[in-house]
């Protein structure tokens, strides 16, 4: 039986016996998708959308000065394509960060220049400065006494180096037949269940070495890279006006980081280093931005579907394939749909989101601000604690007055890959509504609908108060392999042709689910979960 027809046959039997079973949706309309396809392969602009972002604007920090050329110019762009009520929606964030210049030099035993970035929001070094390495790996704070009194003016490596490994399989690739087939067979249940609030109370590692290195006169550290093959990230904390760094980090690549290691063990031959980090930082406005945009519809007053992507990006490239991708790809749903010129009965919206590399920033700030809040844990320190820290651990679920509205969201945030199938979040009255939307795209290759659950990005905290987010399914190219988060995120490696594609059938679904007679099926609002062993000893 074919995955769509199964998922229409399991989704009926679970209905069935229901007085108020939810129908499937009516047939898309195929006229209006000719048009898409036609405005999405024979007209695009996702391409030079894409480049603008990152040929022009590069790496998107959050808060940095790129961040808020992106935030203007993305902003500026769905005005120009008609677009309506396009506003920057603020939320607190912090300070942003930027990278002016940097260096790393071994001087001893012999000159070589070395691979590296400087760490996200560590300080700059005052120009360069000049010590012996030491080789220090430290994880948890119990790591400190090992190396108390003996980092004095050193340059503190703290990663434990490893041995390295060699690639075994190809670095790109799409998904097969067999992995879409096993994607279709997974059924997750959505997972509202909390770690203990005892989890939250520990310290932050990062910024008690921070204090540690301070205290013991440590000039810098370096850490290892997580990947081979030359590749740098960058990535770093302490973006809170109540969490500033004060010891500049680097991070070397992990070639060159080995190599000061086995030089480190030598008598003779102990490395030197040269390093010089310049970086800014941007307290102007320590406020976020999600850039919204409408297409508003004609009746169904005050509903409303939604796509988004987050526009942010880290600094060790120009965030290309995450996420310029699907900004680039949402930007372009909405040019087709006001290219088209669609009187959708749902107003349309788009978001380009912000602060999501830090922890979905931008799309909590949507959710708390217009969907839903959870009320505080009634403990004054718990409470005190940034609201992505805690919010699962929050009960109730108090929704607001535009919980109801939202009838859909719709993320990317999966790379350049074509789209391949959407990620139904274990609902099972949805699935087959995206069966039968999907259906004109089988020969683009998209056909899967699968019932797992996806995480990690930005329609998550819509989905932990009960309104309908999904994410789609994407090949993953070399996404994972090489470019997630690395130095050569660039736009070399975004695909024309899958990106077309994306945007062709997102224009699609958002135009199906704002159409609709009926809104897309919810799943129940989530209320704080049984315990799942309550007899563990049995």
């Amino acid at each position: 039986m074919r995955l769509a027809a199964l998922l229409s046959a399991t989704a009926l039997a679970l209905t069935a016996p229901m007085a108020a079973a939810p129908a499937l949706a009516q047939s898309p309309d195929l006229v209006a998708i000719n048009g898409i396809i036609d405005q999405g392969f024979n007209h695009s602009e996702v391409m030079s959308t894409a480049g603008y972002l990152t040929d022009r604007i590069g790496g998107r920090m959050t808060n940095s000065p790129q961040m808020r050329q992106a935030e203007a110019w993305t902003a500026q762009r769905f005005r120009d394509w008609g677009l309506t009520n396009v506003r920057a929606d603020p939320f607190d964030f912090g300070r942003g960060w930027s990278v002016v210049r940097s260096s790393v030099r071994m001087v001893e035993p012999r000159p070589l220049d070395l691979r590296a970035i400087p760490i996200a929001w560590t300080p700059s070094t005052n120009g360069v400065v000049r010590g012996e390495v030491i080789v220090a790996p430290m994880s948890s704070a119990a790591d400190f006494a090992k190396w108390r009194g003996k980092l004095a003016g050193k340059i503190v490596l703290v990663s434990r180096p490893n041995a390295g490994s060699e690639p075994t399989d190809p670095a790109f690739r799409r998904l097969t037949a067999e992995d879409l087939e096993n994607a279709g067979n997974v059924y997750n249940i959505p997972n509202h269940s909390a770690q203990s609030t005892d989890s939250l109370r520990g310290p932050d590692f990062a910024r008690q070495l921070d204090a540690f290195l301070q205290e013991e006169g440590a000039l810098a550290w370096v850490r290892m890279s997580q990947r081979d093959g030359g590749l740098l990230h960058g990535n770093g904390t302490g973006y809170r006006m109540d969490d500033q760094r004060r010891t500049p980090g680097l991070e070397l690549a992990a070639e060159d980081y080995r190599r000061l290691c086995r030089l480190a063990l030598t008598e003779d031959a102990k490395p030197t280093l040269e390093l010089m980090s310049e970086v800014q930082f941007h307290e102007e406005d320590t406020n976020g931005y999600n850039i919204l945009a409408d297409i508003p519809g004609t009746s169904r007053s005050g509903e409303y579907v939604m796509a988004g992507a987050h526009l942010d990006s880290w600094a060790a490239a120009d965030g290309a394939v995450d996420n310029a991708a699907g900004s680039a790809v949402v930007m372009e749903a909405a040019r087709i749909l006001r290219a088209l010129g669609v009187r959708p009965k749902r107003t349309i919206r788009f978001a380009l989101w912000s602060g999501e590399e830090q922890g979905l920033w931008g799309s909590l700030a949507y959710t708390d601000r217009y969907l839903a809040t959870r009320a505080p844990l009634g403990d004054e320190a718990l409470d005190a604690l940034p609201n992505n820290r805690t919010w699962r651990q929050r009960w109730p679920i108090q929704p607001r007055e535009g919980h109801g509205s939202l009838v859909a969201y719709f993320n990317l945030d999966n790379g350049s890959g074509k789209i391949r199938g959407i990620n139904a979040e274990g609902n099972v009255a949805a699935a087959p509504i995206f069966a039968q939307w999907l259906e004109p795209f089988h020969a683009m290759g998209a056909e899967t609908v699968s019932m797992r659950t996806s995480g990690a990005t930005d329609h998550v905290y819509m989905q932990t108060v009960g309104v309908p987010g999904f994410q789609f399914i994407q090949d993953p190219l070399d996404y994972g392999a090489r470019l997630h988060h690395t130095s050569i995120d660039t736009y070399d490696h975004m695909r024309a042709e899958d990106l077309r594609q994306a945007a062709v059938i997102l224009a699609t679904f958002l135009l199906n689910a704002a159409n609709s007679d009926e809104p897309l099926p919810r799943m129940p609002m989530p209320t704080r979960p049984t315990p799942t062993d309550p007899f563990p000893f049995q």
